[in-house]
């Protein structure tokens, strides 16, 4: 794979070496735990890794390092003890009621009303409906019926 990258143009292959090298080295460096690692081969291979990301030049790279950094103490108390809460954030996320739909909002072209079309698309075929649709050019228009709609040259059919 290195070679495949290497024989890409100068740029883009460069770049993309440099972040599967600092994924390797993360890599490297999480791969110690349940190992009981000393402290200066974790020292060492946090080194390598933030060398990595700060002779890449990649903003990317950056703001991951910036995370670890963050992330610093948790991750090496997982290093050293091997304890995780994966277990609660799976359970977490099982639980967790799913985010609401977002809906429509008001804008002034819309007066308040959603848009909708009750016109078919382009190459669809038009089935009569009896559902009743809200014309999107304000509150005084009359509803009309799926398929009967005035832009199509039949007449719209209040109903009452």
């Amino acid at each position: 794979m290195v070679d495949d990258l290497q024989a890409l143009p100068a740029r883009p292959g460069r770049l993309i070496l440099a972040a599967r090298n600092a994924k390797e080295d993360l890599l490297d460096l999480l791969s110690l735990a349940r190992t009981h690692p000393d402290r200066h081969v974790i020292a060492d291979r946090l080194f390598r890794f933030y060398d990595r990301c700060a002779a890449s030049g990649l903003p990317e790279l950056h703001r991951l390092a910036t995370t670890i950094e963050t992330w610093w103490p948790e991750i090496l108390a997982f290093l050293r003890t091997a304890i995780t809460n994966a277990g609660a954030e799976g359970t977490n996320r099982v639980i967790k009621p799913p985010p609401a739909m977002p809906t429509a909002s008001a804008t002034p072209e819309t007066n308040g009303y959603a848009p909708m079309r009750a016109a078919p698309h382009r190459g669809q075929h038009r089935a009569r409906s009896s559902v009743v649709a809200r014309c999107t050019t304000g509150p005084s228009c009359a509803p009309f019926t799926c398929g009967d709609d005035p832009r199509d040259g039949h007449p719209a059919q209040a109903e009452q």
